[in-house]
């Protein structure tokens, strides 16, 4: 069923981009200039789903210092803007689609800075990628907006860490960033965030560690990797009906 969706997703990505590619070369020039933000916002709304997030923007406040949100579209980061967001960071990291250069595009012209920082939603965050959160998180100017695509994974892993790095929450708190209220589905493979997080729980039950501490010294990746075990009914709505990426 997974492998059905995603066939159906690649001709649909090639059927939109043939047509789009067409059109633009039987138009004369002034007609593609006119018509060049409308076929970008078209790229976006269809070849990378972002269609959803025209209703379900999926923004929450975490904290005077920061929201999360799904990819925003060109109007949300405005909005973003007038919420007095200084910085976006996109944790899907550094792409060469036309989401990716739109919204960064769409960031210098509203004076926002813009931060790539790449984590990942279906494997063990490496240690690495915990401990670069720290230092982003110790670096950036505030307020910020953290998304990913969906606004429910990546946005989540990020914003417990956060929660924790700037505020002093407890990990045991703080993980509750990752819930179904984003859009969390922890059955799927998007799960293993979550046992990331009870692995540190239950080895400072038994050993007080602090949590980064813990990551750099105790926690093992791999072992993470091999262990966890995820639900393919769960990954059929992760992978399939929500367009997770």
């Amino acid at each position: 069923m997974v492998g059905k969706v995603k066939r159906t997703k690649r001709v649909i990505r090639r059927t939109t981009v043939a047509v789009r590619n067409a059109i633009s070369a039987a138009a004369p020039e002034p007609v593609r200039r006119l018509l060049t933000p409308a076929v970008r916002l078209g790229d976006m709304l269809v070849l990378d789903h972002l269609f959803v997030r025209l209703a379900f923007t999926n923004r929450h406040k975490i904290s005077d210092l920061a929201w999360r949100a799904a990819q925003p579209l060109p109007h949300q980061l405005a909005k973003a803007k007038r919420l007095g967001i200084r910085t976006i960071i996109n944790l899907r990291g550094e792409g060469t689609g036309t989401t990716y250069r739109v919204e960064k595009s769409e960031c210098e012209r509203l004076g926002l800075n813009f931060v790539d920082y790449r984590v990942r939603s279906r494997d063990a965050p490496s240690k690495a990628e915990i401990l670069g959160l720290r230092d982003l998180f110790a670096a950036v100017e505030y307020p910020i907006l953290l998304h990913c695509k969906s606004g429910a994974d990546r946005a989540g892993l990020a914003s417990a860490v956060f929660r924790y790095v700037k505020h002093g929450v407890p990990i045991a708190e703080a993980r509750g960033e990752l819930s179904l209220r984003y859009g969390h589905i922890r059955q799927a493979d998007t799960g293993i965030l979550d046992d990331f997080f009870e692995r540190y729980l239950r080895d400072t039950a038994r050993q007080p560690t602090e949590f980064f501490d813990w990551v750099e010294t105790v926690y093992d990746p791999g072992e993470l990797k091999r262990t966890f075990k995820a639900k393919s009914w769960a990954n059929r709505i992760v992978n399939g009906i929500l367009h997770r990426e």
